[in-house]
C-alpha cells in the first residue's frame, strides 16, 4: 500500500514522502495515529502543490543543516565514564551521553537526531551519526574514556 508520510517516522521515511508499506502497518498503525495519510490521486496532487509552494522554505531549511553540519565538521568529543576494573562500562553510553558533550562543546543538537550504532559498553573510540536533514548528516569521532 502506498502512503504519504505527515511527519518522520524513523526507518521508514521523512516527511511528505511517498512510500510503500505492508497494509496493516499502513492502516493499523500510520493512518490512525496520524503519522501518514493513503496515497490517493487527490492526495498525490496536494502533496506536489504543497511542495511547489514550499520549496523555498525547504531550500532554506537544508542550507541550515548544511550549515549545522559545517559547524560539526571536526568535532571530536571525549565522554568520560564510570568503568569497572576490567574495562567494561558500568551502563552504557548512547545518544543521550552524546549529546550533552556536543551541548558542552558549544553545539545543540537534539538527541533524537543523533545515532549511535551499537551498544557501547566499553572504552575505546567510536562514531555517532548526526542526522540534520534527510539529505545532510556528519559523522562525529568520539572516544569514551575511563572517569
Amino acid at each position: 500500500m502506498k502512503i504519504i508520510l505527515k511527519e518522520d517516522v524513523a526507518n521508514l521515511g521523512y516527511k511528505d514522502d511517498v512510500v510503500e508499506v505492508k497494509s496493516g502497518y499502513g492502516r493499523n498503525y500510520l493512518i490512525p495515529t496520524g503519522k501518514a495519510v493513503i496515497a490517493s490521486e487527490s492526495a498525490l496532487k496536494v502533496l506536489a502543490e504543497n511542495l511547489k509552494q514550499r520549496a523555498h522554505k525547504i531550500a532554506k531549511i537544508k542550507a541550515d543543516a548544511e550549515a549545522a553540519a559545517a559547524a560539526l565538521e571536526g568535532v571530536s568529543l571525549t565522554i568520560a565514564a564510570k568503568v569497572s576494573a576490567n574495562g567494561t562500562i558500568f551502563g552504557s553510553v548512547g545518544n543521550i551521553q552524546v549529546a550533552e558533550a556536543l551541548e558542552q562543546a558549544g553545539h545543540n543538537v537534539d538527541r533524537k537526531l543523533i545515532v549511535v550504532k551499537d551498544t557501547i559498553k566499553e572504552v575505546g573510540k567510536y562514531t555517532a551519526i548526526v542526522k540534520l536533514h534527510k539529505e545532510v548528516s556528519v559523522e562525529i569521532p568520539f572516544e569514551v574514556v575511563a572517569e
